[in-house]
């Protein structure tokens, strides 16, 4: 490394001609100095002088970075020249700030050898990037112990940079401190990486590199290299582990800026290089790596760049809201079915895999100069695993031994990681360059060889991890190559608060959780999906299926419809029957239906499991679409499964594979409430045989049919004697169903289900399924299912509370309407999600119930609005179902007009329909101010 910084070089960077825009259109240094000196002429006071160069120096520092700012937003990806535009800014402040403190406040015309003094920048500011709201980290150095007069100088500068709004990290040391806190503090070590002399004595600042190199970093490349990769596992820990968050960290995230910095910082403390362009020339990165470089870190520098500019602030963490924005400023516009905020995102999450394949290549280099130690097992176990020609293993990696026999049969470019797979290894940076520099060689003529798909589907089939080599292909472009029509999908972002992944990071989720259910690792969670693979499935057909499922995202067309049209090509090209691809097929084109009818519809209506085994058909269709619909839902995110989907999609699958077995005759409102009256009669034991008549006769079909037989047994009990000013409840866990189950029982009246929703919601609680019915003598039994908003159910200690609040609502001691106003509010950085407002209804789905389907954006108070207007319109409700997807909510109502009938009549529906969007548009305003 060379001693100092070549300050010959540091000056070129920061060239006038390398900004945004020209440096005399920034900031006019010889004016303003002469602005300041004929402003301080007549001043002698310290107060007045300092307060006098910061009015000077604020208006110069504010229409800079107004200059900056404007230059900037014309070319929103010109991040080099803008970062280095702010660096150059704020050196002419502090050297100016400097300049003062030092000729007119404390003036030392003959300093003696200690009363030197330099003024270095350290971290970002050093090396000379800086975005609008960046912090300025400034490194005092003196020779020797402090001095009066170096004390004086320094607070008189920290004083005016502090009043110029200036965030300042400032430290004051000599050489020998620098040293030896270094030596100790890692942070402090990176930070001296990046030293920049900025004014003062330059001997001094050369002294400090000197002996840096000589005393410090020199003999410690091993122990520094290993503290940043800890550092590096650690931020990535703290900020979700990898590069597909949804609200990622531009600075601090996987694939972020700080991952870059690492890079260079730890290549200019073993080499010494002064810019990453020599990263090249040291055979670390290739020439077309280099580019991906600048292109990921020009990439990001501009997203951090514009996030501080729309926020006024130090903002590095990409929320919802600032997405939208951010996206807006870069130029993205809306097109191809997608919104702007989606193109934008996709374009950043491939710059952070760019980022992630950078420092794969870099980490391994390091290995091969055996810098950064091996990991501990391998070198301990010290086994070498034998490749098949043209591989081998090095450093315990699959690489290429023979180029040109590899690249000879271009089948292996598919083939290698099937080695790997067989071999157990990870794949060498080495060979990864060379198929990231080929990919050319997977054409049509290799999509249609019978050897490349035999190992794709192997890849799938056959050894037990193939999100692995999936992952790994996805991240080469190996897959998108061999499978063109999956290229659309890589680094897709849906801008919604339900998918926690890309979509093609969520695909290969998807086969992860179907890999792991064969591995029978999930047996105890799933035991519907893990019986279903044991009896066994056409594997090929589910995995193709997963893996196509969600192709057609992205454009205008339906996705579902969209990728069955599109896996009618592909499947055929992967080598599969034609009976197999009308599977995958249909697979795909209803590979949602399940997932919808299980959450949002009522099971217990007869209709709904009679249409569902229509449009399965067959036993085998039915298996296959359960495992996919575990999977596709499962790997959404890690909270999105729960006991709530798994009993609704046990329960759906159950009452399915029976009416296809023994037939959809079986499947009546009668045969089902002489199975309950049975089952309730057994139960209650204690009961008299009076009182058990009573109460079989005391309740309506679709009560007997709706509820399960805990929540009989429950309102048996609680309808027992019961008085009619009484307000009776029960509130228990429900295991199974992930979930509180809230039992009432009270006289019934018109509106009271809309007054129950309401004095949940006041204690927020989210309705996840909810019944109500009249008895025949008058009593109202509804049973909601409800949990807090982590998604569990409420705990012990809230359910007092809980019921308190529903007595006091339900009596009418606290409206709901007005006490919801405070609460019902959508969170800023959840303001930019659009969804449309739907309304469906349905006379065909239920035998006695019209279904109203109601999709728009949640809030706390929509499902109390909702129910509210149809009580106001003299609508009975008989249930509801409530799916949630993040932000979205479908709201599914079985209801039945004043008299007891359908609504059949246009105009009634027509006007309902009407009622209900000016609810949800009135109480949609209320909540975003």
């Amino acid at each position: 490394m060379a001693q100092v910084s070549d300050l010959a070089a540091e000056l070129e960077a920061n060239a006038p001609d390398s900004f945004i825009c020209p440096a005399s259109d920034i900031f006019d240094r010889q004016r303003v100095a002469a602005d300041i000196a004929a402003a301080l002429d007549d001043l002698s006071n310290e107060r007045e002088i300092r307060a006098a160069t910061v009015a000077i120096l604020s208006r110069a520092r504010d229409a800079g970075r107004a200059v900056i700012a404007s230059a900037f937003k014309a070319q929103p990806f010109a991040s080099r020249t803008t970062t280095r535009a702010y660096s150059w800014l704020t050196d002419q402040i502090v050297e100016l700030v400097l300049d003062v403190s030092t000729t007119r406040l404390h003036p030392l015309p003959n300093p003696t050898q200690g009363e030197k003094l330099s003024l270095i920048a350290v971290g970002g500011y050093g090396r000379g990037e800086m975005a609008p709201e960046s912090d300025v980290d400034l490194l005092f150095l003196t020779p020797y112990k402090m001095t009066p007069w170096a004390e004086s100088v320094i607070e008189s500068m920290l004083y005016m940079l502090w009043d110029l709004k200036l965030k300042v990290g400032h430290a004051s040391r000599t050489v020998k401190d620098c040293i030896r806190l270094a030596r100790e503090d890692y942070t402090i070590r990176t930070s001296l990486v990046e030293y920049r002399y900025l004014a003062g004595d330059e001997k001094l600042a050369k002294r400090l590199g000197a002996q840096l190199w000589s005393d410090l970093f020199k003999g410690t490349a091993g122990e520094f290299i290993e503290a940043k990769l800890d550092e590096r596992s650690e931020r990535h820990r703290k900020q979700g582990g990898q590069r597909y968050v949804v609200e990622p960290n531009v600075k601090e995230g996987k694939g972020g800026l700080r991952d870059l910095q690492s890079l260079f910082w730890i290549s200019k403390y073993v080499n010494g290089v002064k810019d990453a362009a020599d990263l090249v020339g040291l055979g670390v990165f290739s020439p077309e790596e280099f580019e991906t470089f600048v292109t990921a870190e020009d990439f990001l520098w501009a997203v951090r760049c514009h996030l501080h500019l729309i926020t006024g602030r130090a903002t590095d963490q990409l929320t919802f809201d600032l997405q939208v924005e951010v996206a807006e400023a870069m130029g993205y516009t809306d097109h191809g079915g997608r919104r702007a905020v989606e193109h934008f995102m996709q374009a950043y999450f491939r710059q952070a895999n760019s980022v992630g394949e950078l420092t794969r290549i870099f980490l391994t280099a390091l290995e091969a100069t055996h810098t950064k130690p091996e990991p501990m097992l391998v070198r301990l176990l010290g086994r070498r695993k034998r490749a098949k020609a043209p591989y081998a293993i090095k450093q315990n990696r699959l690489t290429v031994a023979d180029e040109d026999a590899f690249l000879a049969d271009n089948v292996n470019m598919l083939r290698i990681f099937e080695e790997a797979l067989r071999t157990g290894t990870l794949l060498h940076p080495d060979a990864m360059r060379l198929i990231a520099a080929n990919l050319d060689l997977i054409d049509e003529d290799m999509r249609q060889n019978k050897e490349a798909r035999r190992i794709f589907i192997d890849l799938l089939l056959k050894h037990g991890n193939p999100e692995r080599g999936l992952r790994r292909m996805n991240e080469l472009g190996v897959l998108d190559a061999f499978i063109p029509e999956f290229a659309p999908i890589v680094a897709m972002m849906q801008f919604n608060m339900y998918h926690h992944y890309t979509v093609d990071e969520h695909t290969i989720q998807c086969i992860s959780n179907l890999a792991q259910i064969e591995r029978k690792e999930l047996i105890e969670e799933l035991p519907v999906a893990s019986g279903i693979l044991e009896r066994g499935v056409n594997r090929k057909v589910l995995y193709v299926a997963l893996l196509l499922h969600d192709i057609g995202k992205g454009r205008d067309e339906d996705h579902s419809i969209l990728g069955a049209q599109i896996a009618r090509k592909v499947a055929p090209r992967l080598g599969l029957s034609k009976k197999d691809c009308d599977t995958v097929e249909w697979l795909i084109r209803y590979h949602l239906l399940m997932s919808d009818v299980a959450q949002k519809r009522d099971i217990s209506e007869p209709r709904t499991v009679r249409g569902f085994a229509k449009a399965v058909k067959s036993v085998e269709r039915l298996d296959l679409l359960t495992v996919l619909t575990v999977c596709d839902i499962r790997g959404v995110g890690p909270d999105t499964w729960n006991n709530w989907k798994a009993v609704l999609l046990r329960n759906l699958y159950t009452a399915t594979k029976d009416a296809l077995q023994n037939g959809l005759e079986d499947l009546n409102r009668e045969t089902r409430e002489n199975e309950a009256k049975r089952v309730l009669r057994a139960t209650l034991t204690d009961w008299n045989a009076k009182a058990l008549k009573a109460e079989a006769g005391r309740h309506y079909g679709p009560y007997w049919q709706g509820l399960p037989l805990a929540a009989h047994v429950i309102f048996a009990n609680l309808l027992h004697d019961i008085s009619d000013d009484e307000i009776r409840i029960d509130l228990m866990l429900d295991e199974d169903r992930d979930a509180t189950r809230a039992c009432f029982a009270m006289v019934d009246h018109p509106g009271l289900f809309s007054r129950m929703t309401g004095a949940l919601a006041l204690v927020g609680a989210n309705i996840v399924d909810a019944s109500s019915y009249t008895s025949k003598d008058g009593y109202a039994t509804a049973v909601f299912w409800i949990q807090d908003n982590d998604g569990h159910p409420y705990k012990e200690s809230r359910l007092s509370r809980l019921r308190q609040m529903i007595v006091k609502t339900l009596k009418g001691e606290v409206v709901a309407r007005d006490a919801l106003v405070s609460k019902d509010k959508i969170k800023k950085r959840e303001r930019a999600f659009r969804v449309p407002t739907n309304i469906t209804f349905d006379n065909e789905g239920s035998e006695i119930y019209t279904i109203i389907e109601v999709e728009s954006r949640d809030r706390p108070g929509l499902l109390f609005d909702l129910t509210r207007t149809l009580a106001n319109n003299h609508v009975y409700i008989a249930s509801a179902v409530i799916a949630t997807y993040g932000e979205q909510v479908v709201d599914t109502f079985y209801v039945k007009d004043m008299v007891g009938l359908k609504y059949y009549a246009d105009s009634k529906r027509a006007a309902l329909e009407r009622k209900l969007r000016e609810a949800i548009a009135q109480g949609s305003e209320r909540a975003r101010t």
